[in-house]
């Protein structure tokens, strides 16, 4: 298992179309991701899941993973939610 802490950067957390980009992302990967804020864990390929968590900008989460790509996967999502989702058009 793999994971790293991190806050979301952009004042809008990660809502609707963000965190769209989120869940796009980590299917790319074959290994199992979470994301987990505070003490809820949800899949981060489940869009319901992700939006459940109720993340917002600020927020101290979670990203973890588990298989073969675990490392590749957590670095790629961790990057996407710490550049503010820049590359997307949020």
């Amino acid at each position: 298992m793999y994971f790293k802490d991190l806050k979301v950067q952009n004042s809008i957390g990660l809502h609707a179309r963000p965190a769209t980009f989120f869940i796009q992302e980590a299917n790319k990967f074959k290994s199992a991701i979470w994301v987990e804020k505070e003490d809820r864990r949800v899949n981060a390929k489940s869009l319901l899941g992700v939006l459940s968590l109720g993340i917002l900008g600020g927020t101290p989460i979670k990203i973890l993973a588990d298989g073969p790509d675990e490392q590749a996967a957590v670095e790629a999502l961790y990057d996407l939610v710490d550049s503010s989702f820049q590359d997307e058009k949020v």
